[in-house]
């Protein structure tokens, strides 16, 4: 006596399921990554215990330990700091503008670029920080 079975075997596979699960991982491993954009200039940011990410976007001016002064991938003196600031703010969004000081920068250099700053329009403005190592 020869049993059949109730459901008959596939013959064919469908690939649309495989592609809707690889889709979905891609999906998920593109939105779970964080990508931290640097520009490279070297800068040894202070230490903090309490720093945080910020995943605005935000205009970066870095100092650098000779008191060059860099808006975001650009050279910028201090003298053109305010006008190139003008340029790239949103009036009327609130932008952050980050402030990455190296650590031998005097504060009084650090205290003219953040003048420069609200010269140019910057309302909000945060100090870069590393996270401090224990």
């Amino acid at each position: 006596m020869k049993i059949e079975p109730e459901n008959p075997s596939l013959t064919s596979f469908s690939l649309a399921s495989l592609t809707d699960i690889v889709m979905l991982l891609l999906i998920f491993f593109l939105l779970s990554s964080t990508y931290i954009v640097q520009p490279g200039i070297k800068v040894s940011l202070p230490a903090s215990e309490t720093s945080q990410v910020v995943d605005e976007k935000a205009i970066m001016v870095t100092i650098g330990r000779e008191g060059t002064v860099w808006v975001g991938d650009e050279r910028t003196g201090m003298e053109g700091l305010a006008s190139n600031l003008r340029r790239q703010i949103i009036h009327g969004s609130n932008q952050t503008i980050i402030i990455n000081a190296d650590r031998q920068v005097s504060i009084e250099t650090t205290v003219a670029v953040i003048d420069r700053i609200k010269a140019a329009g910057g309302e909000k403005f945060l100090i870069a920080t590393m996270k401090e190592e224990q």
